[in-house]
């Protein structure tokens, strides 16, 4: 699995430096990193990005995790809130026994 993304990352190398995205281009990426290229993996990758904006899919990509990172910040506000909650119940329960505390003083 770790190999296919130096393979995406060797495009998404070219793409932010304006190279062309082909397979010599991407072969070479992948060898400077230290990997030995996969032919059938350049290939695959390279013939796969045809016609793909490589711009908009990656601004689609951080909008689509966007959500996600808000619905994880509500998640922790909620639980912090219940907490807050629990610690408050707790304090008037004690106070409560500290009141009974003082009748058979």
């Amino acid at each position: 699995m770790t190999e296919n993304v130096n393979y995406i990352y060797g495009v998404l190398l070219l793409h932010s430096a304006g190279k062309e995205i082909n397979e010599e281009n991407l072969k070479k990426v992948v060898e400077a990193v230290g990997v030995k290229p996969d032919e059938a993996m350049i290939k695959s990758v390279v013939s796969s990005l045809e016609g793909v904006n490589i711009d908009e899919a990656i601004s689609q990509a951080v909008v689509a995790a966007a959500p996600a990172a808000a619905a994880q910040e509500e998640k922790a506000a909620e639980e912090e809130k219940k907490e807050e909650k629990e610690k408050q119940e707790e304090k008037a329960a004690e106070e409560a026994a500290a009141g009974l505390g003082s009748l058979f003083g």
